[in-house]
């Protein structure tokens, strides 16, 4: 199970590292806007942008990669083991009792001497 969990983290950090790297290298749709302005060519500015070019769907193939490994990695994450013993959790446990003696009075307050007890009457 580990040994899954390892190799989806790998592709998961591949394919956020390839994402990022690829919408570096992609051209903006706000660089060609003051050349438009300045040109006089307004109609791409406010028209279609064509079809989608290879950067941008190789962008789109890495995102879909790695919401897929996220979404397999809550699932392994969240994954418990089987009820065999020694398979589970310390926080699974009951934690030990501790039995604490209760002191009442003077014996509370530190520095102070407990009074004697009084004799028992018959």
């Amino acid at each position: 199970m580990q040994v899954m969990m390892n190799l989806v983290l790998v592709v998961q950090l591949l394919s956020a590292l390839a994402m990022i790297g690829l919408v570096l290298v992609q051209h903006g749709k706000g660089a060609d806007m003051g050349a438009s302005f300045g040109s006089g060519a307004s109609g791409s500015l406010f028209g279609a942008t064509g079809s989608a070019n290879f950067l941008s769907r190789s962008t789109a193939v890495c995102a879909t990669l790695f919401f897929v490994c996220t979404l397999a990695l809550a699932y392994l994450g969240s994954h418990r083991p089987s009820a065999a013993p020694g398979g589970g959790s310390e926080l699974d446990e009951a934690a030990p009792a501790v039995v604490v003696p209760a002191a009442s009075g003077a014996a509370a307050i530190p520095g102070v001497a407990p009074a004697p007890a009084p004799a028992a009457s018959r």
